[in-house]
């Protein structure tokens, strides 16, 4: 992920900052507790396409 276009991009529900998880290839809101997918190298900024996280995610996110 190219780290000037995850400076630009924002979560689409609460704008917020993303995280790049490079382990799961996704990018990670820690406001709306979402994980977009990354495909083919593009983000998929769709709510409907992201993976709600688990309670075991977040914890992971915290460390």
């Amino acid at each position: 992920m190219d780290p000037k276009l995850l400076e630009m991009l924002v979560c689409p529900v609460t704008k917020g900052p993303l995280i790049h998880d490079r382990d799961r290839n996704e990018l990670v809101s820690r406001s709306a507790r979402l994980a977009y997918p990354i495909r083919d190298g593009i983000p998929v900024m769709l709510e409907e396409e992201a993976r709600k996280l688990t309670p075991e995610d977040w914890e992971a996110l915290k460390d």
